[in-house]
């Protein structure tokens, strides 16, 4: 299943202002490089918020300093000047783009060749992640040509090819997850990034049966830091959306501005799907779901789509709606990933999908495809095969 997740590259540069926690301090350098960069960029997460520093490189040497109430991951990238011709020369990721674990004190980076081929000392949170990179990536040479292929399969419309090279990604996936992540969790509870590790191992589609345990595992710490916190929410969430639950209540406005209450489709299967006319695996999606729709709408079945648009961009929703032909009911509150019906269910990640029963009980998540119709033949027709 191909999903948008929520942070994709770097966001518009933020004014870093952070006043809790302790002082950190990094200080880089770089030498040998064919081209010298003439800006760093810092990017990190805290109390969920995304942080971006800049900081000029002067004589192959740049710093950045904040507060940290945590260990976090910090992603760095440079800028090259503007060459001869004009033009800046282009980013590439395994040169000019790495990844650091923060932590409170002084770190230092020193990087020979490419800017991302460093050596960190200070961080002792680092090194931990170090490990873990290192144990993933038997995994990640797997991963690589079925990436390969699945490319090759979308070039050609192979459809069939596509869903088969997804299953076995997902398997991958499966076994890093379990094997690297999970593991790590077990054996280190009060690593500096064991939390890390257990947000990588619960993804986007939490768990909850398997993520409660694993967090209750971690030492008490851990558990009272922001991101554990965070964390907890979301399984939290996951537990009162999970299979067999109510779904929760909600009002939000159709495209005319008229209140949509989640209740009131009450009666019907329901399929509640978070998508966005922004979203390629969303609209690359849509034809599943409109030939699900299609054969089902006389027969018991209704979808309400939750579009995670952004403000002032009705006319994109409304023109994706109608090029899409997805003639159902469509409500948004304009607000991006701050759409309060997705924050309600914890949606991180789209394109997803809830099942409800006739009277609002979730039945089936994260439906695609053949599988969604499959679902629907067992509930509506008694036919089994899902």
């Amino acid at each position: 299943m191909r999903t948008i997740v929520l942070f994709l590259g770097f966001l518009p540069l933020l004014a870093v202002a952070q006043e809790k926690g302790k002082p950190f301090r990094v200080s880089g350098k770089f030498k040998n490089m064919a081209k010298s960069p003439d800006w760093v960029f810092l990017q990190y997460r805290v109390a969920g918020e995304w942080k971006t520093d800049s900081a000029k490189a002067n004589e192959g040497k740049y710093s950045f300093s904040g507060m940290l109430e945590e260990p976090v991951t910090g992603y760095l990238r440079v800028r090259y000047p503007v060459g001869s011709d004009g033009k800046r020369p282009a980013l590439v990721n395994g040169r000019d783009a790495a990844t650091v674990f923060l932590q409170p004190g002084k770190i230092k980076i020193s990087s020979v060749d490419s800017f991302s081929n460093m050596q960190v000392k200070g961080s002792a949170a680092h090194l931990e992640y170090k490990k873990l990179i290192l144990a993933g990536k038997p995994y990640d040479e797997q991963m690589k040509p079925l990436n390969a292929r699945y490319s090759e399969q979308r070039v050609a419309n192979d459809n069939q090819g596509m869903e088969k090279t997804e299953k076995e990604m997902e398997a991958v996936d499966a076994a890093k997850k379990e094997k690297v992540f999970a593991d790590y969790v077990k054996r280190n509870p009060a690593s500096p990034v064991a939390i890390y590790a257990l947000q990588q191992y619960v993804g986007w589609d939490i768990n909850p049966d398997k993520a409660e345990p694993l967090f209750n595992s971690l030492a008490e710490s851990n558990k009272n830091l922001p991101s554990a916190r965070l964390l907890w929410e979301k399984i939290d969430i996951a537990k009162r959306t999970g299979i067999g639950r109510m779904a929760m209540d909600f009002t939000q406005n159709d495209t005319l501005g008229r209140p949509v209450t989640l209740s009131s489709l009450r009666g019907k299967y329901l399929l509640v799907d978070f998508w966005a006319s922004w979203c390629g695996p969303c609209r690359a999606e849509n034809p599943n779901v409109v030939k699900v729709f299609q054969k089902y709408k006389d027969r018991n079945f209704h979808i309400i789509g939750v579009s995670l648009d952004r403000p002032g961009q009705q006319e994109k929703w409304m023109k994706a709606i109608h090029d899409d032909k997805l003639e159902w009911t469509h409500v948004s509150d304009l607000q991006f990933w701050n759409n309060e019906v997705a924050k309600q269910y914890g949606i991180n990640a789209i394109p997803q999908n809830l099942l409800l029963d006739p009277e609002g009980k979730i039945i089936a998540k994260n439906l695609r495809g053949e599988e969604l119709e499959a679902k629907l033949g067992e509930a509506i027709e008694g036919k089994k095969g899902f």
